[in-house]
C-alpha cells in the first residue's frame, strides 16, 4: 500500500523547491515533512530528493512525483462528481505542463486562462524550447507539453496543434547599417543576432535554410520574446519571431522582413499522458482550441 501523504509531502519538496516552503504549502512543520520524506526513502531503500537549492528529484523520486500528480488529478475529477468524499480543506489540484517561450507569449496563456474558469485546479508552468519541452514529459517532470517532437514519449497522446510561422525581422536602421549592400552569408557572419539561450537553433536553422550552409552567428541572449521584439525595434540585432508577435510592425514598417516571403515553420504538437482524467481531457480541449485559432494548420 503506497503511504500516499508521504508522496504528498515529497512532491511538495520538489514543486516548492525547499522542505520549508513545501511545509508551508501544507501547513505542517518543516520536520513534518523531512520525516515524511525520509521515511519514504528508506522504504524505496534510496534517496528520492537532492537536497540542494532548490531540491530536486532523482529519477526514482520524479517518477513517484508523476504518480502523485496523476493520483491527485483522478481525486480531483471523483470530488467534482461526489463532494461528499471530498475531504475538509482539501488542496486544489496542480497541473505541471512544458511550453515553449513563444507559445506563452502568444495563445497559449489564455487556453490556461479559459480553462482555470472553468476548474479550480492550479497551474504550474515550464517554459523551455520547444525542441527540449518533451524531455519534461519524458522525464515526468510534467504531465503535458507543447513540443515539436513528433514522436510521443512513452505513455502519452500526442495531438497536432498547428504550424508557428516565424519570420527573420530587424529595424529599418538594422537593415542599412548591416545589409546595405544585401544579405549574404558575409553580411550574415557580422550582423549581430538574437537568441533565446543556448539551446535555440531557430536563427541558425534559418541561415542555413537561406544560405545552404552553416554560419557562425554573433549572438546576443535574450531570454524573452517580448524582449526580443523591443531589442529588434531597437535595432540591437535581428532575429526569428513568431509572425502574429510582429505582424503590426511588419504592417507600420518599424520592423522589416530579412528576406520577405523565407519563413520558418515549426510544427507544433500536445503531448499528455494517458491518465483517463476528465480534467486533463478538458485542457487539452482548451489548448486545441486556442492554438488552433492561432497557428497555421495545413
Amino acid at each position: 500500500m503506497l503511504d500516499y501523504v508521504s508522496l504528498a509531502a515529497l512532491a511538495a519538496v520538489i514543486r516548492e523547491g525547499s522542505f520549508e516552503r513545501a511545509a508551508r504549502s501544507l501547513n505542517v512543520t518543516p520536520s513534518a515533512v523531512s520525516q515524511r520524506v525520509r521515511q519514504l526513502e528508506e522504504r524505496v531503500g534510496c534517496a528520492l530528493v537532492i537536497r540542494e537549492t532548490p531540491c530536486r528529484a532523482t529519477a526514482l523520486g520524479q517518477r513517484l512525483c508523476l504518480h502523485i500528480d496523476r493520483v491527485s488529478l483522478l481525486e480531483q475529477e471523483l470530488q467534482s462528481t461526489l463532494p461528499a468524499l471530498a475531504a475538509e480543506g482539501a488542496k486544489k489540484v496542480t497541473v505541471p505542463v512544458a511550453v515553449n517561450a513563444d507559445s506563452f507569449a502568444t495563445w497559449f496563456v489564455p487556453a490556461l486562462a479559459d480553462f482555470c474558469a472553468e476548474t479550480s485546479a492550479l497551474m504550474d508552468v515550464k517554459v523551455d524550447d520547444q525542441d527540449h519541452t518533451s524531455e519534461w514529459l519524458r522525464s515526468g517532470k510534467v504531465l503535458a507539453a507543447v513540443t515539436s517532437r513528433t514522436r510521443p514519449a512513452t505513455g502519452c497522446n500526442s495531438q497536432f496543434l498547428g504550424t508557428m510561422r516565424y519570420l527573420a525581422a530587424a529595424s529599418p536602421s538594422f537593415v542599412q547599417r548591416y545589409f546595405g549592400d544585401g544579405i549574404g552569408a558575409d553580411s550574415l557572419a557580422h550582423a549581430p543576432s538574437l537568441v533565446f539561450d543556448t539551446k535555440d537553433e531557430l536563427q541558425s536553422r534559418w541561415v542555413q535554410g537561406f544560405c545552404g550552409r552553416h554560419i557562425e552567428l554573433p549572438r546576443h541572449r535574450l531570454p524573452s520574446p517580448q524582449a526580443f521584439v523591443t531589442a529588434t525595434l531597437t535595432g540591437m540585432g535581428w532575429g526569428l519571431h513568431p509572425s502574429e508577435l510582429i505582424a503590426d510592425c511588419i504592417d507600420n514598417g518599424s520592423l522589416i522582413e530579412l528576406v520577405p516571403g523565407l519563413s520558418l515553420d515549426v510544427p507544433l504538437y500536445w503531448q499528455y499522458t494517458r491518465s483517463a482524467s476528465s480534467l486533463l481531457d478538458g485542457l487539452t480541449h482548451h489548448i486545441v482550441s486556442a492554438a488552433r485559432s492561432s497557428l497555421i494548420i495545413s
